[in-house]
């Protein structure tokens, strides 16, 4: 017999000895699905019906790839991700032909260009805006866009270690996230705003209290610039947070003084605070302590809690005011909340910045309350609309894990992130290198600078800040647009967002 023959004999030696393992296999899975009692798909359907979970976990990774046009993804589709892939990347953020996206949509906005914007010499950068005139060390905030909240444990360490660096360089702050103060944060050199959360990680004594002396240690450190007291964000509002079992290792359990071993879960709110009296209490009573400025950070579900607050403002005096209020929109993101809350919990950013940067005008804290806004805002138009509606800064989160290369792969609340941001695991980690990506996070964040300076530039206005409502037209379900300081008039004359 000669090597030919042999070889196709062995060949189909092999093939059968395949598809009798496989003929084995298929019946013992029939015989399992048979007589499992969890699954009717497969009990009525054995070995056939384990495809329609298959197909199910699959449907998502397909529709991502290959069926889902540009700007239909939810909750950021292509277009959006590739915008800041573009500008993290450093690459020419210009396009040809004409716009893919859809102007007809209800509730879309279309900025008014300017008839004779100013000349290219009549442009001005976006000035720094102070914040905190009472504290003993207010901060001088350079930059309109900054990063959110993220905590350590929620993101990995070289996550934390290229946004710290990122943020050095392009001149922007970092918030800390609720998950306490680590090495890494500190590692860039940034500018910081150390958030307080429900649980009080990294100021808490060891019943759980809020520690004044941590508190003086935090404050001491010079990147330090201000304090948030987070009391809800827009993905779970009236929920605490929650970081998984399985994403605490030694250094975050050492850092926010957790367990391991078990889910770490916050407070739904800080048990020391039940009221606005007992809110301004505490926000001056950290302020003192720290001497830095101090803001909190809110989901809005309707006016009648800030016109309370604002009215006892006034009553108390101006230097009891918060120095800023972070505003969360109801679209806001997260690692892991419940459904229900991400969902149909609290008003969207678009109505919930209108609404307070309302009344804070009315009561006359223009000057004195910075407003920031927060909620899926990642490309130079969310930005500038932030911007119009009365906001002074806009944080993002979510468009600096997608310039550290998220790729919404929606496994945030699992310690399996693909792309090494919001996993503990080294062999993800590895693929995500500081030293390239930091650069990314600088890019990404000066691109979106210079292009909301463009919009406002182009809309006739020397710098961002000097955008009014009137600059905003909002598409209608017609089809037609109505001036945003029509939909949303002020009441009385204010110049500051006509």
């Amino acid at each position: 017999m000669g090597f030919a023959a042999r070889a196709i004999e062995f060949l189909a030696l092999g093939f059968v000895f395949l598809l009798g393992v496989g003929v084995l296999v298929a019946l013992v899975l029939l015989v399992i699905d048979r007589f499992q009692t969890t699954d009717a798909i497969r009990r009525n359907y054995p070995v056939i019906g384990r495809f329609r979970h298959l197909f199910t976990m699959l449907g998502e990774f397909f529709r991502q790839y290959f069926f889902a046009m540009d700007r239909e993804e939810m909750p950021f589709n292509r277009a959006q991700r590739d915008w800041v892939s573009r500008a993290s990347s450093g690459q020419g953020n210009t396009v040809a032909f004409g716009s893919t996206r859809n102007l007809n949509i209800p509730g879309t906005p279309i900025f008014v260009n300017a008839a004779f914007p100013p000349l290219d010499d009549q442009f001005a950068s976006t000035e720094a805006m102070l914040i905190g005139p009472y504290a003993r060390a207010p901060y001088n905030a350079p930059s309109i866009f900054n990063i959110s909240g993220m905590s350590y444990g929620a993101i990995s360490k070289p996550a934390v270690e290229a946004l710290s660096l990122g943020a050095k360089e392009a001149g922007i702050w970092l918030n800390t996230g609720e998950g306490g103060l680590s090495p890494y944060h500190l590692q860039g050199g940034c500018d910081l705003v150390y958030q307080i959360g429900t649980a009080k990680y990294g100021v808490r004594d060891r019943d759980g209290n809020l520690s004044d002396d941590k508190l003086r240690e935090v404050a001491a450190i010079p990147s330090v610039k201000m304090f948030e007291l987070k009391l809800a964000q827009g993905a779970k509002p009236g929920k605490g947070g929650i970081l998984p079992a399985s994403k605490i290792n030694e250094e975050v359990s050492e850092i926010r003084g957790v367990p391991m071993g078990k889910d770490s879960i916050s407070p739904n709110r800080h048990p020391d605070i039940a009221n606005m009296e007992e809110l301004l209490d505490m926000l001056c009573h950290i302020r003192e302590v720290t001497g830095k400025p101090v803001g909190f950070k809110t989901v809005v579900g309707g006016p009648e809690p800030f016109e309370e607050l604002f009215k006892l403002i006034s009553a108390r005096g101006i230097e009891h005011a918060p120095d800023f209020i972070t505003i969360d929109g109801g679209e806001g993101g997260t690692g892991a909340a419940p459904m229900p809350l991400i969902d149909l919990v609290g008003l969207p950013l678009r109505e919930a910045m209108l609404m307070v940067s309302d009344l804070r005008d009315t009561y006359g804290f223009h000057d004195r309350i910075r407003l920031i806004a927060s909620g899926k805002l990642v490309n130079p138009g969310d930005v500038a609309w932030a911007i119009a509606a009365g906001s002074d800064f806009v944080t993002s989160a979510r468009g600096f894990m997608f310039s550290l290369g998220c790729i919404q792969a929606l496994k945030c609340n699992k310690n399996t992130c693909p792309t090494g941001i919001t996993t503990h695991d080294p062999s993800l980690q590895k693929g995500l290198v500081v030293e390239s990506k930091f650069k990314r996070v600088a890019a990404y964040a000066k691109c979106i600078t210079y292009e909301v300076e463009m919009i406002a530039h182009s809309v006739g206005v020397a710098e961002p800040r000097q955008m009014r409502r009137r600059h905003v037209r909002i598409v209608q379900p017609d089809g037609s647009t109505v001036p945003m300081n029509q939909l949303y008039p002020r009441s009385g004359s204010n110049s500051f967002v006509s």
